[in-house]
């Protein structure tokens, strides 16, 4: 969608379509449910940090790659303000991995390493034993989401 300035006019049908086609894709990534979700904490904190530009990298390399299994959400502060920006991915499996300090370069590999290829990029994920970074949920354990 960014491909058109604000002043230019739309001059064929196929320009129009192209147009609603780009939205639409990006009202996808929103959409739900899909078998993964990506939510990014945005929050005071995690905006002040840079969380805009991490969900706009983020939908940028979903389309760049194609993925259409990932619904991405927002979300407030979880309580890590020192860690933002941060997001958390479910994967098919359940399983959530808490990623932070976030820069638009460390989505980009997030996005090619693990909701592309599914490995974990590990140097990115919160660790510590008061760490929620891997766990499974609910629905990884046989119960509801």
């Amino acid at each position: 969608m960014s491909e058109r300035a604000g002043s230019e006019r739309i001059s064929t049908p196929q320009e129009l379509f192209k147009l609603r086609d780009a939205a639409r894709s990006q009202v996808d990534l929103r959409g739900g449910p899909k078998e993964s979700q990506a939510v990014v904490h945005t929050g005071t904190c995690g905006i002040a940090a840079g969380a805009r530009d991490v969900v706009a990298e983020l939908a940028s390399e979903l389309d760049r790659h194609g993925v259409q299994t990932v619904t991405v959400r927002q979300s407030g502060c979880i309580g890590l303000c020192d860690q933002e920006p941060m997001l958390t991915y479910t994967d098919k499996a359940g399983r959530n991995f808490l990623y932070v300090k976030l820069t638009r370069e460390k989505v980009r590999e997030i996005v090619g390493t693990h909701f592309v290829k599914g490995t974990a990029v590990e140097k990115y994920i919160l660790k510590g034993e008061e760490s929620p970074s891997v766990t499974e949920s609910p629905a990884a354990k046989g119960g509801a989401r």
